[in-house]
């Protein structure tokens, strides 16, 4: 066994570490040598996000240990911030495995740190701690999730005064304390107990109420109360509030997916707990189509994703991508808004470099301002700060299933998120539509745009340098051609650099350094490649456009579009 890794293993098993933990360190030395190399080769990553990997023992797992030095870490950063000041920080946890364990892990290491807590009475949202720690005055949060990962998985999002996840400067500085922290000895683990504080339904009234305000035809639910709507929690934390905010926006008819309503951390109805995938929302389709429903929604387990589910034109049942249901949405509260005659001058969508152009096109014709930002709700919240003010947020969203609807939370939050989409669907019905309908009106009026995304996993030690290897061979060799088009501009985001490919001219991207390449083609197809911050992927994000002159053409130019599609993947050999 490599020394290093062999070093750590012996520090764990002569350490301050409990004798269960010593036992399965020993365990895997006898038994599985390759998983413990695995375990130890490295220190789990603490990004600019938090932590997430599989949990386990070991210096590369989610752990009690691990958990610990971050938060002493985060705990360092935030009293060196705040020097002698009052700090006062949330903690919340989702429906996974350990997770309320961590959460009283992170909560007494902080309350050890002098540092008041208000620790969830059980299982919340993600979007709930966002909105606790502006509620609250709070200077920062944790929430114990992985969010949407596998039920091996675990992890540790940590927030900032404002509701949002860490950006700079705050999330290197942290980074910087949390890898100052070498030892599980120089952990705080108890004795501030009585900095606890436990929350529950008073926060969930308030943030309830702050949802229902966000509602824009109330008057048509009430016309529509009866709409047929289908709820999945997937064995997560919407089944706390997602039921409560529909009955509080008027609608009766809710039927809960029961095969997945109890929170469950082995999530055994499923392989994959994300609503992107089609087998995840599948139990919930079969429920909409026995009651011949409106709407199927289904939310990740901690609640900031939502997938929604509709008949088609044909009257056949099919899953919304995250591009669409962002413009769905989008279309929805710029229209709605001039509607009722409550939209601003000077108000402003936030959308991500990944996500379809869609909504940068539907904005501009409703005369809304649209800012574009890295992939990552922390940059919709960074945004929104920054013209605090001066322009007046509305919605943001990207491709990944995630919403932001006003500006009282700063994370993606799929329980505004379900009960507007069916208000949404409510409209519509009251016209004598479907959601499908009214996409197809949006491709009418406002173009065509398709997408698709493709991810590959590699892992083990040696994913993350073949990961490196092909975003670097992508940077230093891009492509002349892909799908017979000619490659007219390269976007590197890491260089902060876009040049376009026939002329050598450059320009600066005004936006933070990030691992993202973008390829724009003489035909408009926008072909995006980004390492994933949470899991061990790579990620290929494909958009194509056109226009679409009838409905009746609209199955013939969406098949001209997914051969585009196909055609670039084949050209660029990731099938």
């Amino acid at each position: 066994m490599d020394a290093a890794v062999l070093e750590k293993v012996n520090i764990w098993l002569n350490g301050n570490y409990d004798a269960k933990t010593k036992a399965e360190v020993l365990d895997l030395q006898k038994n599985n040598p390759d998983e413990l190399a695995d375990s130890f080769y490295r220190n789990l990553e603490f990004g600019t996000g938090g932590l997430r990997g599989c949990m386990g023992v070991g210096t590369n797992r989610v752990n009690k240990y691990t958990i610990g030095m971050a938060t002493q870490g985060f705990a360092n950063y935030l009293k060196k911030t705040y020097g002698s000041a009052s700090i006062k920080v949330v903690v919340g946890h989702d429906s996974r495995n350990n997770s309320r364990f961590f959460a009283e892990t992170t909560a007494h290491v902080f309350a050890a740190n002098g540092i008041q807590v208000f620790l969830f009475e059980a299982l919340r949202p993600t979007p709930e701690l966002s909105f606790a720690i502006r509620h609250l005055g709070c200077n920062g949060g944790v929430v114990c999730t992985a969010s949407h990962n596998p039920k091996e998985y675990n992890g540790y999002k940590a927030y900032w005064n404002d509701g949002g996840q860490l950006v700079p400067p705050h999330d290197k500085n942290v980074i910087t304390e949390v890898e100052a922290i070498t030892s599980v000895d120089e952990v705080k683990w108890s004795g501030g107990e009585a900095n606890i504080t436990i929350i529950g339904k008073e926060m969930d009234n308030a943030y309830l109420n702050m949802v229902k305000g966000l509602s824009v035809y109330p008057d048509v639910i009430e016309k529509q109360k009866d709409l047929k709507i289908v709820y999945t929690p997937i064995h997560g934390t919407g089944i706390t509030l997602v039921p409560e905010v529909l009955k509080r926006f008027g609608f009766t008819n809710v039927t809960i997916v029961e095969e997945q309503a109890t929170p469950d951390g082995n999530f055994p109805t499923v392989g994959y707990p994300n609503p992107e995938e089609s087998e995840t929302m599948s139990i919930g389709l079969q429920k909409a189509k026995a009651l011949d429903a409106d709407i199927l929604l289904g939310t990740d387990p901690d609640a900031d994703r939502v997938g929604i589910g509709v008949k088609n034109h044909k009257g056949e049942w099919v899953l919304m991508n995250g591009n669409q249901t962002a413009v769905l949405a989008f279309a929805y509260m710029m229209e709605a808004r001039k509607a009722k005659g409550i939209a601003q001058a000077n108000d402003m969508v936030v959308t991500t470099i990944v996500t379809t152009e869609m909504i940068n096109e539907v904005a501009k014709q409703n005369k809304v301002g649209c800012h574009n930002v890295l992939t990552g709700f922390k940059w919709i919240a960074e945004k929104i700060k920054e013209l605090e003010g001066k322009e007046n947020y509305v919605i943001g969203g990207e491709e990944s299933f995630g919403l932001m609807i006003g500006d009282q939370i700063r994370d993606k939050d799929a329980v505004s998120a379900v009960a507007l989409m069916c208000e949404m669907a409510a409209y519509e019905k009251d016209k004598g539509r479907t959601l499908f309908d009214k996409m197809i009106d949006l491709y009418m009026q406002y173009g065509f745009y398709y997408e698709n995304l493709i991810s590959i996993t590699k892992k083990g030690m040696n994913g993350q340098k073949e990961i490196a290897a092909m975003m670097e061979d992508y940077r230093s060799n891009p492509p002349k051609q892909i799908n017979g088009a000619d490659v007219v501009t390269l976007l590197d985001y890491q260089l902060q650099k876009g040049t376009n490919l026939q002329t050598g001219e450059t320009w600066p991207i005004a936006l933070p350094k990030s691992n993202v390449l973008q390829f724009i083609t003489a035909d408009g197809s926008k072909i995006s490649a980004r390492p994933s911050g949470t899991e061990p992927k790579i990620k290929f994000y494909f958009s194509v456009h056109t226009t679409l002159a009838t409905k009746d053409a609209f199955d013939d130019t969406q098949v001209v579009l997914e051969n585009r599609i196909k055609g670039i993947i084949q050209s660029m050999g990731l099938q």
